[in-house]
């Protein structure tokens, strides 16, 4: 799928929080129609606890179906769960689904090959099906940063602004949706995520440069961080 591997973006921290959880999938029932039928796939589901819990809510017939090139130990019960990288899945699959998500992904992709993934995702979509994008929102991004991490998400937001700008223009009939989440984090457990990489770009920063953060953040900040975790989505629909 990707070469980036981000193994702790969705481990003890907001993103895999009940009320983050419950939050998101309110908003996913807004802008899709599920019912117990619904087949749904998510893209870099991670330990798919989003998926896993729409399974409960709709008590849906069939588990939902989650892909990601890391097969963690601690994952979803409720999932079906394939450890495979995206065009891998495509290029054999053969199920058609009502949701396809790709939440916070798109960005690890190669450029070049996002069009090709989106047409290949289209047709794997039933009648009235949906792929919902989506991506930290490229404008006013709230997310705690320090000084090189700061750079870092900059240059990473104009990347993700391209690629949005380049989807929206092979799909002019897409729809644009926000989604916002007040978070709250004591400056202790944020730094545990920092340590441990919970966002793409600080892979690319080594142990040295993430010890000169951490002590930035330590500075910068106050006991407890509060910031709001804002996303861009879009809607493709097959009709």
């Amino acid at each position: 799928m990707v070469s980036t591997v981000i193994k702790n973006w969705d481990k003890s921290n907001w993103l895999s929080s009940k009320n983050y959880i419950l939050k998101f999938n309110k908003f996913l029932c807004k802008v899709n129609h599920l019912n117990s039928n619904s087949q749904i796939l998510d893209v870099g589901c991670g330990r798919g606890k989003i998926i896993g819990s729409l399974k409960s809510q709709f008590k849906l017939k069939n588990k939902p179906i989650g892909i990601d090139i890391i097969n963690h130990k601690d994952k979803d019960k409720r999932i079906n769960f394939k450890k495979v990288d995206v065009f891998s899945f495509f290029s054999k699959n053969k199920k058609k689904f009502d949701l396809i998500l790709i939440k916070q992904t798109i960005h690890l992709f190669e450029f070049s090959k996002i069009r090709g993934l989106l047409s290949k995702m289209k047709k794997s979509l039933k009648p009235n099906g949906k792929i919902l994008i989506l991506t930290l929102s490229p404008n006013k991004n709230e997310i705690p940063c320090f000084k090189l991490m700061k750079i870092k998400l900059f240059n990473s937001l104009k990347r993700d602004k391209k690629i949005l700008y380049s989807i929206s223009k092979l799909y002019p009939k897409k729809i644009l949706k926000k989604f916002s989440y007040e978070v709250e984090i004591t400056k202790k457990k944020y730094i545990d995520m920092i340590s441990k990489r919970f966002i793409s770009i600080l892979l690319r920063f080594n142990d040295k440069q993430i010890v000169t953060g951490i002590k930035e953040i330590n500075s910068k900040y106050k006991k407890k961080l509060k910031f709001k975790d804002k996303l861009v989505c879009i809607i493709i629909k097959n009709n």
